[in-house]
């Protein structure tokens, strides 16, 4: 697996190509339901005017959490997901 700094710095390569900031971005993460790792990931994106929407899965392990949100920058976009990196068990989609 790629080294984290390599995946953001690939990341940012396309999203300049492919994005006119500002723009509309949507992250997805999955999240465990067995500590509070969803409000860990709502307080990251609360002072952002972020939309935010969760779904519970079948078994009631996980929680899928959307999140769409006006961003300025690649550099912005990245920045939240290494925030949200830093929570217990969360996976970036």
């Amino acid at each position: 697996m790629k080294n984290r700094e390599t995946f953001y710095k690939e990341l940012k390569i396309k999203l300049d190509d492919t994005t006119s900031f500002p723009s509309d971005y949507l992250y997805k993460f999955i999240v465990p339901t067995d500590e509070n790792q969803q409000e860990e990931v709502k307080n990251i994106f609360e002072k952002s005017n972020a939309v935010i929407n969760t779904k519970e899965s079948k078994n009631g392990k996980y929680i899928s959490v959307s999140i769409k949100l006006k961003v300025k920058s690649s550099d912005e976009v990245i920045s939240y997901y290494k925030k949200v990196e830093k929570i217990k068990g969360i996976i970036s989609l």
